[in-house]
């Protein structure tokens, strides 16, 4: 690999690592309450979040450039606390990768919570566990499965993206070019070793994920159908 397709290398997994911790953050509480709450605006809510499992990356990529504009308010506002555009920058890609991967953070998890017991929450509330407590000390730990699985598939489909980190972070070396973008241009070049490198890597990165993925299902089923 060139020093340039390391460079590239490193930046997507600053980028996944990042989006990953973001989804962690936002995305928890997020399959928390569509798992918990019967409130009508779930009907709204479900599909806005599974949105970019079926829009095409550059819909959201063109409607972000717009948004990161200095025109609009939330370019405008970066532009004046930063003093630089945030389109073309490192910022915007995770912006752009924490949205297009939400759904894939989300729903695994929105899953895992659902299939909480809920006569272990109500007894841990009859023993004076405020919400908190309880989500803590039992929903994450019972969610163990549909943790890992969320964080796995988040940071996975982050490392592969290429249409939205292209439209919004354009094709940087060193700031916002990320593999899949370095592979790209070695096929455009004809440089198609330097692209069956990077390929390779990003294959056998997926198939090991995935593996994983599934064997810890495989494992989870015998668990459950042994107790």
């Amino acid at each position: 690999m060139s020093p340039d397709d390391l460079t590239a290398f490193w930046i997507t997994l600053k980028l996944a690592t990042i989006t990953t911790v973001v989804l962690i953050i936002i995305g928890t509480p997020l399959a928390w309450w569509l798992a918990r709450t019967r409130h009508i605006t779930r009907i709204l809510i479900e599909p806005i979040v599974a949105l970019p499992i079926v829009l095409p990356p550059t819909v959201l990529g063109f409607y972000f450039l717009i948004m990161f504009s200095p025109q609009n308010p939330v370019g405008e506002l970066w532009l004046s606390l930063t003093g630089a555009p945030l389109a073309f920058t490192f910022s915007a890609l995770v912006i752009g990768s924490v949205v297009y991967s939400l759904p894939f953070y989300v729903q695994p998890l929105q899953v895992a919570f659902e299939g909480l017991d809920q006569s272990l929450l109500d007894t841990a509330a009859t023993l004076g566990a405020n919400p908190i407590d309880r989500f803590f000390s039992l929903a994450v730990p019972l969610s163990k499965k549909g943790f890992i699985v969320a964080i796995c598939l988040a940071f996975a489909h982050t490392v592969g993206e290429f249409g939205i980190v292209l439209m919004i972070g354009g094709n940087i070396p060193g700031e916002t070019q990320v593999l899949s973008i370095a592979l790209f241009d070695h096929v455009e070049s004809l440089e198609f070793q330097s692209a069956h490198i990077i390929a390779g890597i990003l294959l056998i990165f997926s198939f090991i994920l995935l593996t994983f993925v599934y064997s810890l299902n495989r494992k989870w089923t015998i668990k459950t159908r042994e107790a």
